[in-house]
């Protein structure tokens, strides 16, 4: 099974559901459909409505992020995994460089983790290393710190899924060679194998991920699906990634 998810970020109203529309619509009559799953993490006003419009569709909703807290607190503007879930989410991700960039720590990340699977939400983890780390040769080692310090054996490795994604890539257009994003999907896997002691749960590509470049990317089989950005604002980018992934 492939995963698509686009991360819609700050971008979305209630009439961006068209985007939604249309790819559904393609996705109901692509022969390749039982192949793949869609995942859409629009901003947290639009869940529930999006959550309700695609209920047993092929598209699922999640959110972009979680509060490190189980269900009600006083913490201003927080929103916890047992909100999102309530509303019709049925994943989070967690980890996204901006957030990290925010604050969150691998305490903060690890309850974060921990109340999202708790509450039946599928977790999106995502690590990356920025270009500093990138250039003085320490991906992996970053890598390996940011996948041990917060994900336990404990944890239902069925309910987790991990994105890689460089942080120099994202937004840049710039994306690793095939030969070193290989060896990287191959490393995190490892890791993730000494983590849970079996099998690796799905590991994900992202940053810069478009509808020209994934005839690269789905040549790296090791590849489980895609973590998509800015292309996911467009229903044809979208749809465009999934066909030309296919063709």
């Amino acid at each position: 099974m492939q995963y698509f998810i686009g991360n819609w970020k700050m971008f979305g109203v209630p009439r961006s559901i068209n985007i939604l529309n249309k790819i559904n619509s393609f996705s109901s009559r692509d022969k390749n459909r039982n192949k793949y799953r869609i995942i859409i993490t629009p901003p947290y006003t639009l869940i529930e409505s999006f959550a309700n419009r695609f209920k047993d569709k092929k598209i699922m909703i999640g959110s972009q992020n979680c509060y490190q807290k189980n269900q009600f607190s006083s913490d201003t503007s927080a929103i916890s995994p047992y909100m999102i879930k309530s509303v019709g989410a049925k994943y989070t991700l967690v980890g996204h460089s901006d957030n990290r960039a925010e604050g969150d720590t691998n305490t903060m990340l690890k309850d974060k983790v921990s109340f999202a699977l708790k509450n039946n939400l599928k977790v999106v983890f995502c690590i990356g290393e920025n270009k500093s780390q990138k250039r003085n040769n320490k991906t992996f080692k970053v890598l390996k710190k940011q996948l041990t310090k917060v994900l336990k054996k404990k944890f239902d490795k069925k309910s987790i899924i991990v994105a890689y994604e460089p942080i120099w890539s994202i937004g840049t257009g710039k994306i690793p060679n095939q030969q070193d994003l290989l060896k990287t999907i191959i490393h995190i896997k490892k890791v993730l194998k000494t983590i849970f002691r079996s099998k690796s749960p799905a590991v994900l590509y992202g940053g810069s991920v478009d509808e020209d470049n994934i005839d690269m990317l789905r040549k790296i089989r090791e590849i489980d699906g895609f973590l998509i950005g800015g292309a996911s604002k467009s229903s044809k980018k979208f749809i465009d990634i999934i066909r030309n992934y296919y063709r």
